[in-house]
């Protein structure tokens, strides 16, 4: 199966029946990054971590008082 790298362009080759194959037939919103750009991003993510200004923000969830 061909991917392609909506941030580089790069084309790739992964196997057919691998579960990241399936993944991405099946669920459309899923993007293939290649090696590069994950690892890049990944990089960036953990700098940013670093300086302690990066903060992720946890939905806010209603408890219902029917469901034990």
């Amino acid at each position: 199966m061909d991917v392609k790298c909506p941030i580089c362009d790069k084309v790739e080759q992964i196997n057919t029946d691998s579960p990241l194959a399936k993944r991405l037939r099946n669920r459309r919103k899923h993007l293939y990054l290649c090696s590069d750009c994950s690892n890049r991003i990944g990089e960036n993510t953990r700098k940013r971590h670093a300086t302690g200004n990066f903060h992720l923000f946890k939905e806010k969830k209603e408890e219902d008082p029917y469901i034990g």
